[in-house]
């Protein structure tokens, strides 16, 4: 048998969640992943997992050993057939590829008096109803001008700085009528945005713009580091169905580069405007766009 075991942990076992320590030093192989299943919120402060071929759980995958599989077999009640959960393999969904992972699924919990976790993340859940919260940018949110047409420039007035998410890299994969849209992808790199302080009425703006409802991004929290400090738990939004790149509407880019100038690193911003050409053949001149708005 291996010592070396991948785990899908959904719930309080999550980075940055009150369990995570039961990992113990857990090799972290993907951090925005997603089963088939649907979540139930069990009312005692974590949630179990039910089957389901429509719906999606999004969660994290660890390689762990097999001292620390049976630790965490204990702790979920897993005992051959168990009083809390049953074990099962289970194929894992991720940027970086498909996988097998053992996961701890519903046992014994009646599904049909519980609380389905909207969103398919416990994250979203926690975090979601707090009466404030970072939200990381790094698309054409950075931008303040479809705020002011809007009407709501009031909610994202105040800006912390700007951020960076580890382990991520830019990437154009949601397919819009006119071309793509922004989006973060597990990788080696990273990404650097704005990180606003919002108040909750802000998000109702934030799933219009976003397509939340459309299913075309779903609300996500992960880790952003600003200022030599970790922030935890930062909202931020990822494409739920990720096509092949394609490139940007002008417009689009323009807002990108536009809200990222004196925000982001140079380093960073030559990153964007040299990705734009690379990929796509798009150079964008935004000192030129902004001479001409002020003349």
């Amino acid at each position: 048998m291996s010592n070396s075991h991948l785990v899908f942990v959904y719930g309080t076992l999550r980075e940055n969640e009150p369990n995570h320590h039961l990992l113990g030093d857990a090799n972290c192989i993907a951090r925005q992943s997603w089963t088939e299943g649907v979540l139930y919120d069990t009312g005692n402060g974590y949630p179990v997992m039910g089957v389901s071929s429509l719906h999606r759980v999004y969660g994290e995958v660890y390689e762990v050993s097999s001292e620390t599989l049976e630790k965490l077999d204990e702790w979920e009640g897993f005992q051959g057939k168990t009083e809390r959960y049953e074990r099962v393999v289970q194929t894992i969904y991720s940027d970086g590829g498909t996988m097998e992972a053992t996961i701890h699924v519903n046992g014994i919990f009646p599904l049909e008096q519980l609380e389905e976790v909207k969103f398919g993340d416990w994250k979203c859940h926690r975090y979601l109803d707090n009466e404030s919260f970072r939200y990381f940018a790094y698309g054409s949110c950075m931008d303040s001008e479809r705020f002011t047409t809007a009407g709501v420039v009031e909610h994202f007035t105040k800006v912390i700085g700007c951020g960076k998410a580890n382990n991520f890299s830019l990437a154009y994969t949601r397919a819009a009528e006119d071309g793509g849209r922004a989006d973060i992808i597990e990788s080696e790199g990273y990404v650097e945005g704005k990180v606003y302080e919002l108040k909750k009425e802000a998000l109702e703006y934030l799933f219009v713009r976003e397509g939340v409802q459309g299913h075309h991004y779903r609300p996500a929290f992960v880790s952003v580091e600003l200022d030599g400090k970790v922030l935890q738990n930062v909202l931020t939004f990822i494409v739920i169905d990720k096509s092949t790149e394609i490139a940007p509407p002008i417009h689009y880019a323009t807002e990108i580069l536009r809200g990222a100038s004196g925000i982001v690193s140079d380093q960073y911003y030559r990153q964007l405007e040299e990705d734009l050409f690379r990929k796509f053949q798009l150079k964008i001149d935004i000192q030129k766009d902004l001479e001409v708005a002020n003349s």
